[in-house]
């Protein structure tokens, strides 16, 4: 196959300011990268925050231009001004946050818009329009505003918008991290079935592993360079190499480590679901042990207490008010657009309730309802009807002290842009707790506590919000609203754009928040994240919670969360996929080391090595 896009000795560098705004130091995002990409290629782009991938991404379709070295596109040099509607035409790119790329005020007419400025036919224009949203599965939306989408719907709109263009390469800078497991399954499978097809070249940059498994190709880049290239199965067979870039394994092939670790012959290389559970049925017969414990076993009463059994098939849990509640949300319900034609319900008659201390996780499809509760949490959103209540008492009566409330309540937004706006990030940091009215000393100490406890490094005090990376920017958020010091600290999709040892940094970080006394409320798509470290999980659908419970209890109902676009954790995937090949597993495991024992436990002690 001929070559697409080649790079020689590539370097991007930009100017760290000062205080007086004066350049201080350089920072070379991009050193010396060269490489070849072959055309019809799927490529898969791997690094920590801040390595690079972004800003070399942006190259590809010169976005930005080289510092140094030179970067060719359909053999046109970026570089060159009168090959630049060719190369933006041959490389279109969806960024991490669609609001970047959104432009129209009806869903179908944004997707229209790329192909119409390169001139393609009307009839043709439609045709398109029409396949792209059915390829990302937002057919239903396309008379809507973009701006009454959820952050998930405005990135399949995002990701629709340049399929229509038909380009030659399709540039994906985390364009799934904002999706439901139903909505990620959806673009991938669109974008493959493009690559496959259309034989249209695919940059995939990307924190999750599991992602990158079907990729030709995998790079991963550390401090601007490539440090690793090769296929999937080579690149995760250097387990230490991975691990020391701050990336981890795909869920499958960490859980054959640990299996290959208690004695299980397992092949090297294994990398998906379906490759594990295939390997253990064809050991399982070599010496299983029908004793083995059942799938329910070790549920313990506390995961198991107040939650209502589905009476059948598809019947949703629920539980009752939770005791010592401090705030709850009385039969809330939130129209958009009330008595237009745009009319839309965000929340329909809602009855939750937050404990003290606790850590609550809220999943849903994209469009559910998740950021429009989060968002009357504090009074952000005022409901249409219903009652919020701190305490006990109505937030909204005239006595009480909104603003306060705000402080005690503190919410990170899905787009960290959305809420930095200070010159630096220790201004921006500090802005919080010097609207608390505290002394300058306490306001210093909070701030760098804050920016420590989320992982960004000190000498990130001086630079602009703006130049970080996604991930940092999200952090800088982050830190800003934990400086405050609030009772409740609610996070809408915080570990999305987060590399894995950093989603690893935060959750641990808010594991510590809640064990001195803060109460968490963390909105997420992902489902280890949330069985990871919520005491409990609610499930949105169609504006209301469908299901409260123990994470135990919600992810062995794997059916009903299909049906509603959401999954399980990865390692209850499999233990589910091994249930159902007749090995006698428990099916509610939620962690790794669970998954690993209870496969263990149904092979003898020893297995012969070529069992």
């Amino acid at each position: 196959m001929e070559e697409i896009i080649r790079t020689e000795h590539l370097i991007y560098e930009y100017a760290v300011l000062g205080d007086e705004g004066e350049p201080e130091s350089v920072n070379r995002a991009v050193d010396d990268v060269s490489l070849s990409i072959r055309e019809g290629d799927f490529v898969a782009i791997l690094g920590r925050n801040g390595s690079g991938k972004s800003t070399f991404a942006k190259q590809l379709n010169a976005l930005l231009y080289p510092t140094g070295g030179t970067v060719w596109l359909c053999g046109k040099n970026t570089a060159d001004e009168d090959s630049l509607w060719d190369i933006r035409s041959s490389a279109g790119m969806v960024f991490q946050n669609p609001d970047n790329q959104i432009i129209a005020s009806q869903v179908e007419d944004d997707v229209g818009f790329g192909p119409e400025n390169l001139g393609v036919p009307t009839e043709e224009i439609w045709r398109r329009v029409e396949a792209a949203l059915a390829a990302v599965g937002m057919q239903a939306y396309a008379e809507k505003s973009p701006l009454r989408l959820s952050g998930g719907q405005k990135q399949r709109v995002a990701i629709a918008g340049i399929l229509a263009m038909q380009p030659k390469c399709l540039i994906l800078d985390e364009p799934t991290a904002m999706l439901d497991p139903e909505g990620r399954r959806e673009v991938l499978k669109a974008v493959r079935e493009l690559n496959k097809a259309a034989g249209i070249t695919v940059l995939l940059i990307t924190h999750y592993m599991e992602e990158t498994v079907d990729a030709d190709r995998v790079i991963v880049m550390q401090k601007g360079k490539v440090t690793i290239d090769g296929t999937p199965r080579e690149i995760f067979s250097r387990t230490e190499e991975v691990r020391d870039a701050g990336l981890t394994l795909p869920q499958a092939a960490q859980l054959a480590g640990h299996l290959k670790e208690a004695g299980i012959p397992l092949p090297d290389g294994i990398l998906t679901a379906e490759e594990l559970t295939e390997e253990l049925a064809r050991l399982y017969p070599a010496g299983g042990k029908p004793e083995a414990p059942a799938a329910e076993a070790g549920r313990s009463r506390k995961e198991t207490d107040g939650v209502q059994a589905a009476e059948a098939p598809g019947t949703f849990v629920k539980t009752g008010t939770p005791q010592g509640s401090v705030l709850t949300l009385s039969h809330v319900t939130y129209t958009y657009e009330a008595g237009t034609v745009m009319e839309s319900v965000g929340l329909d008659d809602v009855c939750l309730s937050i404990r003290q201390g606790e850590f609550l996780g809220i999943i849903g499809q994209t469009g559910s309802g998740k950021s429009t509760l989060i968002q009357h949490l504090n009074g952000l959103i005022k409901p249409t009807s219903g009652e919020i209540l701190w305490n006990g008492e109505n937030i909204y009566d005239e006595k009480f002290n909104l603003r306060a409330l705000r402080g005690k309540v503190g919410l990170v937004f899905q787009y960290p842009e959305h809420q930095l706006f200070e010159e630096t990030v220790l201004k921006d940091v500090c802005f919080g707790p010097r609207n608390q009215g505290l002394a300058e000393e306490e306001i210093l100490a909070r701030a760098k506590r804050a920016m420590a406890l989320v992982g960004l490094p000190e000498e990130y005090s001086d630079r602009s919000p703006f130049d970080l990376s996604g991930g940092e920017k999200r952090r800088a958020a982050l830190a800003g609203v934990v400086a405050m010091q609030p009772e409740i600290l609610v996070l809408d999709e915080p570990t999305a754009g987060l590399d894995p040892a950093g989603r690893d940094a935060l959750l641990e970080m808010l594991r510590k928040l809640k064990e001195e006394g803060s109460g968490i409320v963390l909105v997420s798509h992902s489902m280890d994240d949330v069985a990871a470290a919520a005491d409990r999980i609610v499930v949105m659908h169609g504006g209301r919670p469908v299901m409260d419970a123990a994470p135990r209890e919600i992810f062995r109902r794997e059916e009903e969360l299909e049906q509603i676009g959401l999954a399980v954790p990865a390692v209850t995937h499999i233990c589910g996929m091994l249930a159902k090949k007749g090995l006698p597993v428990r099916t509610d495991v939620i962690s790794m080391d669970e998954a690993a024992e209870s496969i263990r436990e149904i092979f003898p002690e020893t297995l012969p090595a070529n069992a």
